[in-house]
């Protein structure tokens, strides 16, 4: 071991220079470079350093660029699709039915190994199953099929709830939903919870369907979620709905109109047989 002071002699260096520490401090070029580099992520350095100047930081030319280096922001960057920012939406129970639906995919495999989907479309207001169907792909054409056929049955939404999958952000559903005037409602991205009424649905179905039986094909699956949906929305008690079934809690009016009808032909019946 030597003295400092007989190295510094040695190489020639003085021992103010050995004993230097920088006090530079690039927090603030490093904080605004990132923002750009987030903001903009295929822009370059001049275009940086002049929104920089813009601002009114008049930070030296050589300084942002050599911090630009280190950050190594010169290397092309992938970058994602961004989705637009969402308003976090209030999860309501509305008070009519066709006010507000949930819809959401879920994802199982048959017994050969071939993926399938499922997509489920639930009432807010009685909770009610509108649509269980499977399929090895549901692309958004398939989404806006099922959706025409609860038109013609059932009519359509105010709005519809849902998260930021690809055959809910097309422009095939998109323009379809404006076509039909139902607003979109998104969920923020990773708060499933906000789609809360759909995700306890999928909970069940997945318990008492996808991971209690195996499936040869998506028309045995289909069979068995069809049989599964009858039985949910005529005997399946809901705790926030009184331990009643959505059928039971606020039934259609052409289930209502049956039943007062299958309910005067009852009466008039009676009355019948009194007279007789």
């Amino acid at each position: 071991m030597i003295s400092i002071v007989h190295a510094c002699k040695v190489v020639g260096l003085s021992r103010s220079i050995w004993y230097y520490q920088s006090k530079k401090d690039d927090s603030e070029v490093i904080d605004k470079l990132t923002e750009l580099s987030e903001s903009y992520p295929t822009r370059g350095f001049d275009e940086y350093y002049h929104k920089i100047r813009r601002e009114g930081l008049i930070w030296n030319r050589k300084r942002v660029l050599r911090v630009y280096r280190e950050m190594k922001l010169s290397l092309r960057r992938k970058h994602k699709k961004r989705l637009v920012k969402r308003v976090k939406q209030p999860l309501e129970r509305p008070s009519k039915l066709n006010e507000c639906w949930s819809m959401d995919f879920m994802s199982d495999a048959l017994i050969d190994g071939r993926k399938v989907r499922v997509f489920n479309v639930i009432d807010d207001c009685n909770r009610e199953a509108l649509a269980i169907n499977a399929g090895l792909s549901y692309p958004a054409r398939a989404v806006i099929e099922t959706l025409e056929c609860l038109k013609e049955e059932i009519g359509v939404p105010k709005y519809v709830r849902c998260d930021n999958g690809p055959e809910f952000i097309s422009k095939i559903f998109v323009n379809w939903c404006k076509k039909n005037f139902i607003e979109i409602k998104y969920t923020q991205p990773g708060k499933p919870m906000q789609n809360g009424y759909i995700e306890r649905f999928n909970r069940f179905f997945r318990e008492d369907i996808l991971s209690a039986y195996y499936f040869n094909d998506t028309y045995q699956l289909q069979k068995i979620s069809d049989n599964w949906r009858e039985d949910y929305n005529f005997n399946h008690p809901h705790k926030s709905l009184g331990y009643k079934s959505p059928k039971e809690f606020m039934p259609r009016f052409d289930e209502e109109f049956k039943f007062f009808i299958k309910s005067d032909l009852n009466n008039n019946y009676l009355s019948n047989l009194e007279v007789s």
